[in-house]
C-alpha cells in the first residue's frame, strides 16, 4: 500500500487504485503521487494476476483537483539551478508515467463521482474507458491557461483526438469546465452512471474484456473533424485561432501560443513524439515570468490569504449568525444577497420601507434568474430570500453578531448610524464600515466601542466581485479582525488586510490609473491611444472608461476632500482640471448620466466623446504606446509601493492579490509588486526616476523603492 494511493485486487483479478492523498481536504498531485502512481502501474504491468486496474478517488465527491500549485511554484524558483535537458525531464515526467499506463497492455478504467482539474482529467483522458458519475456539478477541466500554463499531462493531445481538434481548443484556450453529459456527447467519455454505480461500471468494462489499446494508437485512427496541415477544415482554424487568442489576451499570455503550437504541431505526430512537443512547451512557459506570476499570486498567495493567513491564530473561530446590513443600496443589497447565500440571517434596514424592499428586490432578481437558469431549485431561491428582513426598524438589529454599514460616505451620518445600531445590539456586536474613502479610525471615534470597529469594504458588484478589504483602524482589536475574516470565508471571497489610511489600499492605487490617463488627456496625448494601451496592457478595462464607471462626480467629491485634508501638502496634478471641467463646467458626470469621457446613446454602443479635444486638444506631437503604458502601469506600481512603505500594506501578497481581484490590475504580471520584481527593482527605479524628471514628482522612486534598488533586493525575498 502506497501513502497516495489506496490499492486491493479483487477476487476477479481487477485493481482497485484509490487516491487519497493524505492532509489535503481534495486530492493533488504531488511528487509523491506521481511516484506512488508510477510504481502502481509497474506492479500492475507485472503481475499475471491482475487483469486490469480502476483508477478512483477515496475522498468521496471529488476525483483530482489537479497540480499541487505549490510544487509548480518550486519548479519554476528552480529553473535556474537545472541544465534544459533537466527540465524537460521534470516537464515530461507526468506524460511519461500516463503513457507508461496506456501502453501498458492492461486495460485501465477511470471510475470519477466528482471535480477533475487539470493533471486530473488528464489522468482520467489517460485510461482506456472513462466513468463518470450522472451528477451536473460535476466539472472536468483543463484550466491550466489561468495561471499561465498548459495541460502538462497529455492534455493537449487526447483531448483534441478525442472530440476534434476546433472543439477542444475552446476548452484548452479558455479553461472551460465540462459537465458529465457535455463530454458524453463529446465523446471525451464512455458512460455516465449513477454515483453508486461507476466502480462497477468500471469493472464490468474490463470483465466484459475491455481492451487496452487507445484510439490513436491504432494504425486507422483520424481525428474527429479533420487532421493534417492540408485538411480544409484544420487549415481554416489554424488561420482564425491566433488572431482571436491575440484579440482575446493582447499577446499577454503566452500560454495561449504555446497551446496552439502544442496542438498544430502534436496532432500531425505519432502520441510518443506528440506528447515530448507538449512538454517542451510546458518547459518553456517554465522558464518564463508571465507563469510563475501567475501561480504565486493568483493561487499559491490567495489560497493562503483564504485560508487566514492574516487571522489571529489565538482567536477562536466566530462564524457570523445574524447580520445587520445598514443601508439597502446597491452595495447594501449585494452584501445581503451574498450573506444570505451563505446561510446568514440579515436585517436589511433603511430609512424607508420602500428602500428596504427595493434591496431585497435585488436578491429576488438574482435567485429569480438562477432558477430559470436551472443552476438552483426553486425551493433553495426561496430558503435564501426568507433569511433576508427587510425593515426600518433598528430594534430588528438586536441579537446581530455583525454588522456591516454601506449609507452616505459622509462622517456625521454615519456617526448618527452607529449611535443608535450600538444602543440595540449586544456588546460584544462587531461593526464593520463598508466605507470605501472615509478613515476607520476617524469613523470608529462615534463608536462607544473602537476596538470592535474594523472596515470592510466590499467591490461592487458585490456578488461577482471576489475581494474584500479588511481595514484596521488606530484601535482595532484581534477579536474585530478574526470576526471580519471568518465572516469573509463564510461567503467564500478573498480578503485581504490593510492598515488605515485616506483611501485605505485599494481605492487609493487605483485612484492613479484614472489620475495618469487623465494627466495624459491634459497633456495633448489623443485619449483613443490612452484607452488602448490600458487595455492592451492588460488592464481589465481602459482608464477613462473605469474613470466613468465609478463616476466623474464622486472622482471630484473625492479629490476635493483630499485637498482640504492634506491642505499645503496638496500636489495639484493636470487630471484636477480634467475632471473639474467635465464635470463642474460641463456637467458631466459618466455613465450615470450618459456623459463622461465617453457618450453613452440610449440602446447604442458607447464611443469617446469626441468634443473632448475643443477643451483639451490633441497634441501633434503623440509619444509611442510603449511610453504611454509604461505611464500607467508604473504609476500604479510606485503607489502600491508607498503604501508598503507607509505600513498601510504589510506584506506584498496583499498588494498584488488587492491589486488584480479589487481593480483589475494585469493578472499576466502576478500584481504590480511582481511587476517590479520581473522588470527589476533596480531598472524600475531608475525609469521611474526618468519619469518624473519629465512628467512631474508623483513618479519619483518612493525611499524603500531607492534602499531595495541599492541593496539588490526584490519585494519577494
Amino acid at each position: 500500500m502506497t501513502n497516495t494511493i489506496k490499492y486491493e485486487v479483487d477476487s476477479d483479478g481487477i485493481a482497485l487504485l484509490a487516491i487519497d492523498v493524505p492532509g489535503k481536504s481534495m486530492n493533488v498531485i504531488t511528487q509523491e503521487f506521481l511516484a506512488d502512481l508510477e510504481g502502481l502501474i509497474e506492479k500492475i504491468t507485472a503481475d499475471d494476476n491482475v487483469k486490469g486496474a480502476v483508477i478512483t478517488s477515496g475522498k468521496e465527491g471529488a476525483f483530482v483537483a489537479g497540480a499541487d500549485l505549490g510544487m509548480l511554484l518550486e519548479m519554476t524558483e528552480a529553473v535556474d539551478k537545472v541544465s534544459r535537458e533537466e527540465l524537460f525531464e521534470k516537464s515530461f515526467h507526468m506524460n511519461k508515467i500516463l503513457r507508461a499506463m496506456e501502453t501498458c497492455g492492461k486495460p485501465f478504467a477511470a471510475a470519477v463521482d466528482g471535480v477533475a482539474m487539470g493533471g486530473g482529467f488528464e489522468i482520467i483522458l489517460a485510461c482506456h474507458h472513462r466513468v463518470v458519475a450522472d451528477n451536473p456539478r460535476i466539472n472536468l477541466a483543463l484550466p491550466e491557461v489561468m495561471v499561465g500554463l498548459l495541460p502538462g499531462g497529455g492534455g493537449t493531445q487526447r483531448l483534441p483526438r478525442l472530440m476534434g481538434i476546433q472543439m477542444a481548443l475552446q476548452y484548452l484556450l479558455q479553461g472551460k469546465n465540462m459537465k458529465p453529459q457535455q463530454a458524453l456527447g463529446f465523446g471525451v467519455i464512455q458512460q455516465v452512471v449513477p454515483a453508486d454505480q461507476i466502480v462497477s461500471a468500471a469493472r464490468k468494462w474490463i470483465l466484459d474484456g475491455g481492451k487496452a489499446e487507445q484510439p490513436w494508437d491504432n494504425k486507422k485512427f483520424k481525428i474527429p473533424g479533420g487532421q493534417g496541415v492540408f485538411d480544409p477544415n484544420i487549415v481554416q482554424t489554424f488561420v482564425g485561432a491566433p488572431a482571436m487568442t491575440k484579440k482575446e489576451t493582447k499577446g499577454k499570455y503566452p500560454a495561449t501560443v504555446n497551446i496552439l503550437s502544442c496542438v498544430y504541431e502534436g496532432h500531425q505526430l505519432p502520441m510518443d513524439k506528440a506528447l515530448q512537443v507538449e512538454s517542451k512547451y510546458f518547459a518553456d512557459l517554465l522558464l518564463g515570468d508571465v507563469a510563475p506570476n501567475m501561480i504565486r499570486t493568483l493561487f499559491v498567495n490567495k489560497q493562503a490569504a483564504e485560508k487566514g493567513a492574516r487571522r489571529p491564530k489565538d482567536q477562536p473561530k466566530a462564524p457570523t449568525k445574524k447580520l445587520g446590513m445598514l443601508g439597502a443600496g446597491m452595495m447594501g443589497a449585494g452584501i445581503a444577497y451574498v450573506s444570505a447565500k451563505a446561510g446568514i440571517e440579515v436585517v436589511l434596514l433603511d430609512m424607508t420601507e420602500e428602500a428596504a424592499e427595493k434591496g431585497k428586490s435585488y436578491s429576488s432578481n438574482l435567485l429569480e434568474k438562477a432558477v430559470k437558469r436551472k443552476k438552483m431549485t426553486q425551493e433553495k431561491a426561496d430558503g435564501i430570500l426568507s433569511l433576508i428582513k427587510p425593515t426600518t426598524d433598528y430594534a430588528d438589529l438586536e441579537g446581530c453578531d455583525l454588522i456591516i454599514e454601506a449609507v452616505l460616505e459622509d462622517v456625521e451620518v454615519k456617526a448618527g448610524v452607529t449611535a443608535k445600531t450600538e444602543a440595540v445590539v449586544p456588546e460584544s456586536c462587531i461593526y464593520g464600515s463598508n466605507t470605501s474613502t472615509l478613515p476607520i479610525t476617524q469613523l470608529a471615534k462615534a463608536s462607544a466601542r473602537e476596538d470592535q470597529f474594523i472596515g470592510i469594504h466590499f467591490f461592487s458588484p458585490v456578488d461577482k466581485m471576489p475581494l474584500v478589504e479588511i481595514i484596521l483602524g488606530k484601535n482595532t482589536g484581534d477579536v474585530a479582525l478574526a470576526k471580519a475574516l471568518d465572516y469573509v470565508a463564510q461567503i467564500k471571497k478573498t480578503p485581504i488586510v490593510v492598515n488605515d489610511s485616506r483611501g485605505f489600499y485599494t481605492s487609493r492605487c487605483f485612484s492613479t490609473y484614472v489620475q495618469e490617463a487623465a494627466n495624459m488627456v491634459a497633456e495633448g496625448v489623443k485619449p483613443a491611444l490612452v484607452e488602448n494601451c490600458g487595455a492592451y496592457s492588460g488592464m481589465a478595462v481602459g482608464p477613462l472608461a473605469v474613470a466613468d464607471e465609478v463616476s466623474l462626480e464622486l472622482s471630484y467629491h473625492v479629490g476635493q476632500a483630499t485637498k482640504k485634508a492634506l491642505g499645503d501638502k496638496y500636489v495639484a496634478q493636470p487630471s484636477d482640471k480634467v475632471v473639474e471641467t467635465l464635470y463642474k463646467e460641463l456637467g458631466r458626470k459618466g455613465k450615470k448620466n450618459g456623459h463622461g469621457f465617453y457618450e453613452y446613446p440610449e440602446g447604442g454602443k458607447k464611443y469617446l466623446w469626441p468634443a473632448l479635444s475643443d477643451h483639451f486638444p490633441v497634441s501633434d506631437d503623440q509619444p509611442d504606446p510603449e511610453e504611454v503604458t509604461k505611464r500607467l502601469l508604473y504609476r500604479q506600481a510606485i503607489e502600491v509601493i508607498r503604501c508598503l512603505e507607509e505600513g498601510v500594506l504589510m506584506a506584498p501578497e496583499d498588494a498584488d492579490i488587492g491589486a488584480i481581484f479589487g481593480w483589475g490590475f494585469a493578472p499576466w504580471t502576478g500584481g504590480p509588486l511582481s511587476m517590479v520584481d520581473t522588470i527589476g527593482v533596480k531598472k524600475f527605479c531608475e525609469e521611474a526616476d526618468k519619469l518624473a524628471n519629465r512628467f512631474g514628482p508623483h513618479f519619483t522612486p518612493p525611499a524603500l523603492l531607492r534602499q531595495k534598488a541599492e541593496k539588490g533586493e526584490n519585494f519577494y525575498g
